[in-house]
């Protein structure tokens, strides 16, 4: 069995990741670690559990002196905190999944101009893996510390990276419209995203410097061999969970969307969790799950190409995407504890 410590449990993605590591058939939680909720029950924070997790969470203090009885640390906690766990997990021989920010840039000067906070892991930057499965499955298999991709990033780069492998659009025209349910906004209190301020409207924000933006950048710039810049606007929509990604380029030679849709199938047939369909893609039918669906359509008269993703922002964008790259790192079923179907209605 592998043993599991998850520090900032209590946030949304480190609920979602309790959920899934309750479930997983190889996996033992050690410790639930909550800034905000140390000393409480968890299934007194989160009712869902009650008669199921009766543990106690613990301190970062505590947390910490319990590496050693664990063989992966879970970090689900905003940017600039992972930093200290991170380097004292992975002395003791313990591999790090951190669902934050803190390592999926491999620019230290880069990461401090978009976060505004001081990088105190340069050193471990080499050596993090980015975490998005699909791309790269190879390197995540022998890693100690993984950078699990941000939601919008996750579902942008699933979108755009088959056109880029191909060079089959202009790397200089890609625009990405994206929309978020409220969760991706955490569970701490914010004025923003009250009910009231949310329901019965939608907004763009953070236009033109969102976070996620160099990494999404940084990871076409992989793919293309080349850099890529984007126009990347995010939007809040009043639901709880999904994001829908619409990504634009423009086609470097004619292409019909019965072409595109084979080359997609083609570039993504031995990934379980990604579903290239006919049509486009809605959030409820990716809600609850780890699935990834893909949707694309050419526009003739504009010579562009128009690619909708659509994932649940807390599982393929965060813990489900964590818990499948944590069965590829122990050598596990990569669906293992993932093969869940969403529910509708």
């Amino acid at each position: 069995m592998i043993k599991a410590g998850i520090v900032g449990s209590t946030g949304y993605a480190g609920e979602q990741l309790v959920w899934f590591l309750y479930k997983h058939s190889m996996v033992n939680v050690e410790f639930y670690s909550s800034h905000n909720y140390a000393n409480k029950p968890y299934n007194e924070i989160y009712n869902n559990y009650y008669g199921y997790i009766e543990d106690i969470c613990v301190d970062m203090e505590t947390a910490i002196s319990k590496l050693s009885n664990i063989n992966v640390l879970f970090i689900a906690m905003p940017h600039g905190k992972s930093f200290e766990i991170t380097e004292k997990a992975l002395s003791l021989g313990v591999k790090v999944i951190d669902l934050g920010a803190d390592f999926r840039l491999k620019s230290k000067e880069v990461y401090e101009e978009w976060y505004g906070v001081k990088h105190e892991g340069e050193e471990l930057l080499g050596s993090a893996v980015y975490g998005l499965t699909e791309l790269n499955r190879e390197a995540i298999v022998k890693c100690n510390l993984l950078a699990n991709p941000g939601c919008f990033p996750t579902a942008t780069i699933l979108a755009l990276t088959p056109l880029l492998k191909n060079n089959l659009i202009d790397s200089s025209s890609i625009i990405v419209d994206a929309k978020s349910g409220v969760s991706g906004a955490g569970r701490s209190a914010n004025i923003g995203s009250l009910f009231t301020e949310c329901n019965e409207s939608i907004k763009a924000y953070a236009v033109a410097s969102h976070r996620h933006t160099p990494e999404i950048e940084q990871e076409l710039s992989n793919a293309s061999k080349e850099n890529v810049m984007i126009t990347f606007t995010p939007h809040l929509v009043p639901m709880n969970r999904g994001i829908l990604s619409t990504c634009y380029g423009t086609l470097k030679k004619d292409v019909t969307a019965e072409e595109l849709i084979a080359l997609y199938r083609e570039f993504y047939k031995r990934d379980y969790f990604i579903k290239i369909l006919d049509g486009l893609p809605e959030t409820r039918w990716v809600r609850g799950s780890n699935l990834c669906h893909i949707g694309i359509k050419v526009d003739k008269r504009t010579k562009r190409v128009i690619v909708v993703s659509a994932i649940d922002n807390l599982i393929k964008g965060a813990a489900g995407q964590a818990v499948q790259n944590m069965n590829i790192m122990f050598g596990l079923e990569e669906t293992t504890g993932l093969e869940i179907i969403a529910m509708a209605p």
